[in-house]
């Protein structure tokens, strides 16, 4: 059975980036297993227990809510490297011990390297090079994940999952141009953490995977097993035609293709 092996830096990350792909993945045979790399300890605080629950902290709670996303998109097995959430661009966090940021490439990828192996890993699903919008994890899988191939016995195939831009552009400057006002509007093109606009361009993108209606509703659903996090409550307002335009589409790059992204399935 091929084996995926996704790379994430935060709880939540897997459902709102490639949660479709891994469904469709487990639906058609595939062996999926999601590695995160951060506790996520600077989410949102769990709500207040209700009575007789026991009283949990970030971490707790998130890994709870990660383990509920992955029974929801059938992944099979599910890793945490163990460091510590690093924070946005410039935060203290960045230098915390333990942070993901902070640690060293090679021991990092040397964790996940070690997953590979056990499961014969055919793909490694990392992140762009500037981690789709710059935060420090994001950067940080980019980099473990192009060493952990490397170190792997058996050098996996690798992809890199992103954001279309272009296609993120067309939607903001229709969206203006039926007269919504651009100031309430999200631009692709803002900044982001690290001073990039969001994702990548169509012309370096290789496979755009769309999502039907089911993996799309997986998708929604998987979201929803992260609703303590304030980020998520936000995507899970979207009406659902907005909700299908954001995310009914998973990109990835893949170095060494033919230039040109197709609309197929990639494995």
């Amino acid at each position: 059975m091929p084996v995926l092996v996704f790379l994430h830096a935060h709880p939540d990350d897997e459902s709102s980036a490639t949660s479709g792909t891994m469904a469709k993945a487990v639906a058609e045979g595939h062996r999926v297993v999601e590695i995160i790399a951060t506790n996520g300890d600077h989410g949102t605080p769990p709500p207040a227990p209700k009575n007789g629950e026991p009283v949990l902290g970030v971490v707790e709670h998130r890994r709870l809510e990660a383990a509920a996303a992955a029974r929801e998109i059938g992944i099979h097995r599910v890793e945490w490297l163990g460091y510590t959430d690093s924070g946005m661009t410039g935060w203290e966090q960045n230098s915390a011990n333990g942070s993901f940021m902070g640690a060293d490439v090679d021991e990092a990828a040397a964790k996940v390297a070690a997953i590979l192996d056990q499961e014969a890993a055919d793909v490694l699903v990392g992140y762009d090079w500037h981690g789709n919008y710059g935060h420090p994890d994001h950067v940080k899988v980019h980099a473990v994940a192009h060493r952990a191939a490397e170190l792997a016995a058996t050098r996996p195939r690798l992809l890199e999952t992103s954001m279309n831009r272009d296609e993120m552009r067309r939607r903001f400057e229709a969206a203006v141009a039926a007269g919504a006002d651009p100031e309430t509007l999200f631009d692709p093109e803002h900044p982001g953490d690290d001073g990039n606009g969001l994702g990548l361009p169509e012309s370096e993108l290789h496979w755009a995977v769309e999502l039907d209606g089911e993996l799309l509703a997986v998708k929604r659903r998987a979201l929803g097993c992260h609703s303590s996090q304030e980020d998520v409550q936000n995507l899970l307002s979207l009406p659902q035609d907005q909700f299908e335009a954001a995310f009914g589409t998973e990109h990835y790059r893949e170095a060494g293709r033919p230039d040109g992204m197709l609309r197929e399935w990639p494995f």
